[in-house]
């Protein structure tokens, strides 16, 4: 049993779904970066080894906290609709990982886009974990030029795992965005890709659109939770609404867990009634979302869940921006893939003992919230069999990092193929 003793980590953790990532996020808090570089990095690089669920061209939620400040913010950054219509989403994963990083981050922006660029330049190997999503994915990579220049070989088939795959139009982009910013996104030559590409497509985006598009900073939803506190996406956000609505039948308006000796059966339960109540009937397999977390040693956390609204989105590059540009949100699956992003943090006594995000899906957050109260009630998640599996990996999974007097342990979905591991 964990006492839940808050203390700093003594050491950095980064967690997510795709090791390449996960591996450069934890290299930046090894060279002096703190969770808000960490989590950027690994945002980045994952838009390249996993595109499928985090492209450049779509849009997400994450929270910050800092032990020192005793205090969270959320960042909403979610792809949204255009005003004419059409089928693509304006992105907003360059603009809402930037302001995060700007704000809570230290290390110059174009240390956190570098790792990024390199893997699209140099190339990346397929991981078991894009090489699941590509293997659902086929019939889209085979409708766009890029995507299937990208992803399939002389004879049309699916490069296997381990292949080594070179993306050098998103090289270049990514190239444009560390030189110049992340707004070249969205004024100026990229912009004009991108816009250019959607108007012949029928989905005018327009530049204004584009320029004027603005994260959201909000205060996160805090609730207490069997004496500790967590904090998750506010009312405000597009994201995280079946969390929320999960949560009220986990746990009672005092934080008293509703039934903390059947935690599993009642997340169960839990799950059929919050769907029933949302009206859903049915989902597709993969939402095209995906999640990330990351803590350091100066007790900032940042937990992140990010989505293309449907697998590779659109399925549409953006002319010869490398860019898959996000579905519209407005209808369908992509309107619901917002819905089941649930990054969450949890603190004892202001001092961070969880760090967990679900992404995908229903039994994706319906895991991170059992880890949450198995937490919260002092259960050990670095148990074999201890952190439950959606069943349905990769493409509903829960990534989270447990804290206790000092030792985190970053635990990846034990079924799926992501990785944790210490950055310093």
């Amino acid at each position: 049993m964990f006492d839940g003793s808050p203390a700093l980590p003594t050491v950095g953790q980064v967690v997510g779904d795709e090791p390449q990532a996960v591996g450069a996020g934890a290299t930046v808090l090894a060279h002096g970066g703190n969770a808000a570089d960490a989590a950027a990095a690994t945002y980045f690089v994952l838009s390249v080894t996993l595109p499928v669920a985090a492209g450049v061209g779509g849009g997400g939620i994450c929270i910050v906290y800092n032990s020192s400040q005793r205090d969270a913010e959320e960042f909403d950054f979610l792809p949204r609709d255009t005003a004419g219509g059409g089928p693509y989403a304006i992105p907003g994963n360059v603009a809402g990982i930037a302001l995060l990083q700007s704000t809570y981050g230290r290390l110059p922006w174009q240390r956190i886009i570098s790792p990024a660029e390199s893997f699209a330049g140099a190339g990346f190997s397929v991981s078991r974990a894009l090489s699941a999503r590509l293997a659902t994915s086929e019939d889209t990579i085979r409708l766009d030029a890029e995507l299937a220049r990208e992803f399939l070989d002389e004879a049309g088939r699916l490069k296997p795992t381990d292949s080594i795959v070179v993306a050098p139009a998103l090289a270049q982009t990514l190239s444009h965005l560390r030189t110049e910013g992340a707004g070249a996104l969205y004024k100026g030559t990229l912009a004009g890709e991108i816009t250019d590409y959607a108007h012949a497509q029928g989905g005018d985006i327009t530049a204004g659109e584009l320029s004027s598009y603005r994260p959201e900073r909000n205060v996160p939803l805090r609730i207490p939770v069997a004496g500790k506190i967590a904090f998750l996406p506010s009312d405000r956000a597009g994201a995280g609404r079946y969390a929320r609505a999960l949560m009220a039948r986990l746990v009672d308006a005092q934080g008293q867990i509703i039934d903390a000796e059947h935690t599993g059966a009642a997340v169960a339960a839990a799950t059929g009634a919050t769907l029933e109540s949302l009206n859903i009937a049915s989902l597709p397999r993969d939402l095209g979302a995906t999640g990330f977390a990351a803590i350091d040693p100066a007790g900032q956390a940042v937990s992140c869940a990010v989505s293309m609204d449907g697998p590779f989105g659109s399925g549409r590059t953006a002319g010869n921006s490398g860019l898959v540009l996000a579905a519209a949100p407005k209808s369908g699956s992509a309107a619901l893939s917002p819905a089941f992003l649930a990054p969450v943090v949890a603190t004892s006594d202001d001092a961070i003992i969880f760090v967990g995000t679900g992404a995908g899906g229903p039994n994706g957050t319906a895991m991170v919230a059992r880890a949450l109260l198995d937490v919260a009630r002092g259960n050990d998640l670095t148990r074999p069999g201890a952190l439950g599996a959606t069943g349905l990996e990769p493409f509903e999974t829960t990534n989270v990092i447990q804290c206790q007097s000092g030792a985190c342990v970053a635990v990846p979905d034990p079924k799926a193929f992501g990785l944790g591991v210490a950055g310093q």
